[in-house]
């Protein structure tokens, strides 16, 4: 009954097979959240997958309805101990984005998984079906070290709707926050900060998305008759987006970013250095806020994209002038900038440039709000010298995610402080043809996960407070 003896057979799990067997199950259930045809499958996944392999430890399982008719169901977990003073909220979500099935590489497929090497091919098996198997798999692994018990109550939420945007989450954590009162948070989902580094990250940025459109008249003219004379509306929403941020990426909408850099995260990020891998793109040190490292740019700073850019058409081009043209855009952002005034200061900064036919639009209601746990909190101490001891070496600490998640419902609705584990790399082709993970990077997730799952049921109120 040692740590060691929980790494171990969490270990063991991935080395006899056992993760392959249970995510090649998990990933062959096609449950693609954004495809109305397959909201069988949602349930499914709950329900005859999870419901199984969680009530097999313990686990009192309840399938829930979803308050929002956008969303799919939600399975809650509980496992309480008696004499227990802490308890553990975990979160993970079953659903996926569109298989893209015939974009995938000769050979693959997203509901098979297929192994070249380390990488496991598969859809799902980086975001997320991958990451809450191993975090399942630790939890069973210290509770067959330690005689059946944790030493402390958790309680584990699976959700269906993350992919578009986790309708429903929100008023169903608020409507169980009393009955479940749980004192930390702990999952896994996204990017470590580079593969072949441990990483911790304490909260998500935001994400917003909107359109801009300028829509002139109706239909297209022939650029011969009418060149000159007519005005293009490509062109005045280029320079409407270059007027947004400069030919560096530079933001120069004033509310869209941080006063400044917090010396907290300035500190956390001082020895983090971003990376994809061998698989990932070369970064470009000259785009971004100015001042900054890449780290600080990704996980400290704002970012602003344009995602599509659309003008006549582009596929087969014509010889005249379209009459509308639109961008898809997206605000990445962290704790600071308030986001409730993203586009009202993008309208009044228009305005100011000349561009009033520039129409604004939010693209959809669902905004990720920005969260970071203080990097100097004493439950992020504990998690990153728990990952230190397992792994023989320091973690990289995060202050957020680069990316988006709904953690402002974990860390806001429910109150609760929260330390995220990834096992995934950011060239994993998440949300793209040919996802996929990388064993060792799961191998050791398995061991890092047992090793402070078994140190929080050893932690007293005196290191962390329940």
């Amino acid at each position: 009954m040692t740590r060691d003896a929980a790494i171990r057979a969490a270990t063991t799990y991935l080395d006899e097979g056992g993760f392959l067997a249970d995510l090649t199950r998990r990933v062959a259930i096609p449950t693609e959240s954004q495809n109305p045809d397959r909201a069988g499958a949602l349930g499914d996944y709950l329900e005859q997958e999870m419901r199984g392999s969680l009530e097999a430890l313990g686990f009192q399982c309840t399938v829930h309805p979803n308050p929002s008719p956008k969303g799919g169901p939600f399975l809650v977990a509980i496992r309480r101990e008696a004499g227990a003073s802490k308890t553990l909220f975990s979160y993970g979500h079953g659903d996926v984005i569109r298989g893209q099935d015939a974009q995938w590489r000769s050979g693959l497929s997203p509901w098979q998984i297929v192994q070249e090497g380390e990488k496991l091919y598969g859809r799902g098996t980086a975001d997320n079906k991958g990451q809450h198997t191993v975090n399942i798999a630790a939890m069973a692994a210290v509770l067959k070290a330690r005689g059946g018990k944790l030493g402390f109550n958790v309680v584990l939420l699976i959700e269906t709707g993350e992919e578009v945007g986790s309708p429903g989450l929100d008023a169903f954590c608020k409507s169980q926050k009393d009955a479940w009162n749980a004192n930390l948070f702990l999952a896994s989902d996204g990017p470590r900060l580079s593969p072949e580094r441990p990483t911790l990250y304490c909260g998500a940025r935001g994400a917003m998305n909107f359109d801009l459109t300028v829509n002139l008249r109706e239909g297209a003219h022939h650029s011969g008759n009418w060149g000159g004379l007519l005005a293009d509306p490509g062109i005045i929403l280029a320079h409407a987006i270059a007027s947004i941020a400069g030919p560096t990426g530079q933001i120069r909408v004033p509310e869209w970013v941080p006063k400044e850099l917090p010396a907290g995260v300035k500190r956390a990020l001082a020895d983090c250095e971003v990376g994809g891998g061998s698989d990932g793109p070369q970064i470009d040190a000259w785009w971004g806020e100015p001042g900054l490292t890449p780290a600080e740019r990704v996980y400290g700073w704002c970012s602003f994209d344009v995602l599509a850019f659309k003008t006549g058409n582009p596929e087969f081009p014509v010889n005249a002038i379209p009459g509308i043209a639109s961008a898809h855009c997206q605000i990445r952002f962290v704790v600071g900038p308030d986001s409730s005034q993203f586009l009202p200061a993008l309208r009044r900064h228009l305005d100011r440039h000349g561009f009033p036919q520039v129409q604004v639009t939010q693209a959809r209601a669902e905004v990720f709000t920005a969260t970071r746990l203080d990097p100097d909190h004493p439950y992020v101490h504990f998690a990153v010298a728990s990952v230190e001891k397992t792994m023989g070496r320091k973690p990289a600490l995060l202050p957020n995610l680069g990316g988006s998640l709904p953690n402002e419902v974990f860390a806001e609705t429910l109150g609760l402080p929260t330390v995220w584990m990834p096992h995934s790399y950011a060239a994993c082709s998440q949300h793209a043809p040919n996802e996929h993970i990388l064993l060792p990077v799961m191998r050791e997730g398995l061991a890092m996960m047992a090793g402070l799952l078994w140190d929080l049921g050893e932690a007293d109120a005196r290191i962390l407070p329940s």
